[in-house]
């Protein structure tokens, strides 16, 4: 904390931002998965992990129903840390530097401090998240628990638990865009960058500022592209989240100088 606030009271110049297109999200993932084509094998490998690791969350919390659309919503909110070797990858192959297996260790190298606080603050989100949505489904739905069977007919076409879904989405939103706006470039700028998570945060609110029709686009394609990760069980987000990841690292690069 005091190295932030020294940094702070230096008066660190902030990265340029830049503005762009707001059809360059769309450049971004073809950039994105022309880098995905490159280094298959580890992309694919890496999100198989991610993958595999969701579904074994997925699995443990079935029985607690309301902690399923949780952790959905949740996999949006840490997913620009978890992400971090794309980044890394993609940088590796704009340098023209060889790339391999270790290309996640690596990533932590260099910043790892603030890596590591912008890991927590995202933790603490998600656990935020996770508290929130218990108490909306205990305060709309009479204290009761429902299955997970019934939960989307319930909740959705009932007609009974309009309040329920309403408040629930409108959290979830709300939370998900203040997180995206001190996130959406600041994982790949304090791994490229000797940034602290403060200045690199506030780099990543001036994108959104400068940029809000692109920035618009860059997060609806991003929920839309993981909503149909999930919704083929998971096994869509093998091949998404690397091209997201991917991706992210050419749209830290568009719009911070």
């Amino acid at each position: 904390m005091a190295h932030v606030i020294d940094r702070l009271h230096s008066h660190t110049p902030l990265p340029h931002v830049r503005h762009v297109a707001a059809a360059q999200p769309q450049v971004w993932l073809s950039r994105g998965y022309a880098d995905l084509k490159q280094v298959p094998a580890v992309s694919l490998g890496y999100g198989a992990l991610v993958t595999g690791f969701g579904v074994l969350l997925l699995i443990s919390a079935w029985q607690a129903t309301y902690l399923v659309p949780v952790l959905i919503g949740g996999f949006l909110l840490v997913a620009p840390f978890l992400a971090i070797v794309f980044y890394k990858l993609s940088q590796q192959l704009e340098r023209g530097e060889p790339t391999d297996g270790r290309t996640l260790l690596e990533a932590w190298r260099h910043n790892a401090g603030s890596i590591a606080l912008f890991g927590l603050m995202l933790a603490v989100a998600l656990i935020a998240w996770e508290r929130l949505a218990a108490i909306i489904f205990a305060l709309f739905y009479g204290g009761t628990v429902p299955d997970l069977a019934h939960l989307v007919s319930d909740v959705l076409f009932s007609g009974q638990y309009t309040g329920l879904a309403m408040a629930f989405i409108g959290t979830g939103a709300l939370l998900a865009a203040v997180v995206f706006a001190f996130s959406v470039v600041t994982a790949p700028l304090l791994m490229d960058r000797e940034l602290d998570v403060v200045s690199a945060a506030l780099v990543s609110l001036q994108c959104c500022a400068a940029n809000p029709r692109a920035m618009l686009r860059w997060a609806a394609l991003i929920a839309v592209l993981t909503a149909f990760g999930f919704a083929t069980l998971m096994l869509g987000l093998v091949v998404i989240f690397p091209l997201l990841g991917h991706a992210s690292w050419h749209a830290y690069r568009d719009m911070v100088e």
